[in-house]
């Protein structure tokens, strides 16, 4: 079967700047802090080096190595801030890449797929709460039905739509959808319900309490790790403190679907 993959690159004036060889390289002095050390920890040649390196130089206004002279260690070489700053910017570009191709990947040789996976990568919303989840089971009735998603840190959310919806979105066991959530339908409490038929509840802390004189803004982590932002009025008759244990409830019907 075929996969869609590729190669992800940082480019100056049209030109090839940083891909993964040369980062790799970067590193590889980093660690050892002489390139011919690097070269022969990457089991390259030391002229295909030296060439790597000068054509970052090429690009670049700004240095990415420096000379030591003498000291305890003899001298050699290592980079400079500029040059770690452009790994770690390299390094994020390239992990958000990776995780694109992955989502690609799902569609193997199926264009159609494809099509629906780019649809549903380049979803627009204003909630604030968009994750991407699996379906892991359906509960079909005949006007509604009930969803269950497992988050890629590992929660399971419910989500209650209409019969005809899921059959009209066309959603599968084992798809990848996203469970869309506005930060206003997520309530912060201190002891878990007893009454839980109808709601998500996920136990957690929070993390983190930002106020207007109208508003309240929650950044609440679960305890495997799921990241939500929760919107309160600042009226709310609840005393709120930052590295809290407490619990984010969402009811079933306030999670709406987006493929």
């Amino acid at each position: 079967m075929m996969e869609i993959d590729g190669r992800f690159w940082l480019n100056k004036d049209n030109k090839p700047f940083l891909g993964e060889g040369r980062v790799r390289l970067l590193k590889q002095i980093d660690e050892h802090g002489s390139i011919h050390a690097a070269s022969k920890a990457m089991k390259m040649s030391y002229k295909a080096a030296w060439d790597m390196l000068r054509d970052i130089d090429k690009l670049s206004k700004t240095p990415f190595l420096e000379k030591q002279i003498g000291g305890k260690s003899g001298g050699g070489t290592k980079l400079t801030p500029y040059a770690r700053e452009m790994i770690a910017t390299y390094d994020d570009f390239h992990k958000l890449y990776r995780e694109f191709i992955e989502r690609f990947k799902e569609a193997g040789d199926n264009p159609q797929k494809l099509k629906m996976i780019l649809n549903r990568t380049f979803l627009t919303t204003s909630a604030r709460n968009q994750l991407l989840c699996k379906v892991i089971s359906l509960d079909e009735h005949k006007l509604g039905s009930i969803i269950s998603l497992k988050t890629k840190e590992g929660e399971t959310l419910k989500s209650k739509i209409t019969t005809k919806s899921l059959k009209n979105i066309g959603i599968k066991q084992d798809a990848s959808i996203y469970a869309i959530i506005k930060s206003s339908d997520i309530k912060i409490v201190f002891e878990a319900p007893k009454e839980t038929q109808k709601c998500n509840v996920l136990k957690g802390d929070i993390e983190l309490i930002e106020k207007s004189d109208e508003n309240i803004e929650i950044t609440f982590k679960t305890d495997k790790g799921l990241m939500l932002t929760a919107f309160l009025e600042s009226n709310a008759n609840i005393k709120l403190s930052e590295n809290t244990q407490a619990y984010a409830i969402i009811e079933y019907d306030n999670i709406l679907i987006g493929v």
